[in-house]
Formats: C-alpha cells, structure tokens, sequence
C-alpha cells in the first residue's frame, strides 16, 4: 500500500473532484472480475473513483483497504459512497509480435483512364491535342 502525504492527498483529491465513479461495486461485493477492473481502470487513468452501492460504511471501508493492498494502491478519499484510489501507471513490457504480411495483389490494375486505355490498345486517348491558333494578338 502506497502511503501519500498530505499534500499529494489534497492535490489527487482536488484532481478526483470533477471526475465521474469508473467502477461500481454492486450487490456481490468486490468479486474478483471487479478487482480485475479497478485494476484496469489504474492502470489507464492513475486516479480514480469507485461507487460502492451498499448501506454498511464497515463494508466500504474493508473494500478500501482490500483494493489498496491487493493492487497496491494508495487511499486518497472516502466519502460517503465514493472511494478515490490513486497508482502510478505501471510500465508494460511490449510482446514482440511479428510483422504483418502485405496482401498480395492478384492483378495489376489501371489507375487511370489513359493507363487503361493504352493496356486495351486504344491510341486515341493517347495523342495529345494539337493547339489551335489564337484568334486574337499576341
């Protein structure tokens, strides 16, 4: 568990105050999907809240201290229904995948009109235009 002085709680709290609750913890308490979520949710955005839906305050505070020692957060507030958890992100070690196949084409296909007009064998569209005189003076 991560201890934060209380400078950095004030700072963290003043953070949490305009965020919304990420996760909720419902009727089936903190099930191990839930941890893995809060988990997730640290792991993207540091500093979080978490709604707790239940009227016992010794529940919510177990669940508190249950989050902050399992995933190794820090406690920054708990009011009322709202617990703030605070961890730093976790660096995450890059898999090595390999690299993706092109797909290769099958044909060859024109890009443009004369392109295409010079495969079929058609000369016309090929010539240029010869200019026409002006019929006014230079």
């Amino acid at each position: 568990m991560i201890e934060l002085t209380p400078a950095q709680r004030r700072a963290f709290r003043a953070q949490a105050h305009h965020l919304h609750p990420v996760v909720s913890v419902a009727g089936n308490g903190l099930t191990p999907a839930v941890l893995k979520e809060i988990d997730l949710a640290l792991q993207a955005h540091e500093l979080i809240k978490v709604r707790v839906y239940g009227e016992d305050r010794a529940q919510r505070d177990t669940i508190m201290a249950t989050v902050c020692s399992e995933l190794g957060a820090a406690s920054v507030q708990h009011i009322g229904k709202t617990l703030i958890f605070w961890r730093e992100k976790r660096e995450v070690e890059a898999t090595a995948r390999p690299p993706a196949e092109k797909p290769k084409r099958s044909t060859a296909t024109a890009k443009s009109a004369k392109a295409l007009s010079a495969r079929r064998g058609v000369s016309s569209l090929n010539r240029v235009a010869p200019k026409k005189d002006r019929w006014f003076p230079a």
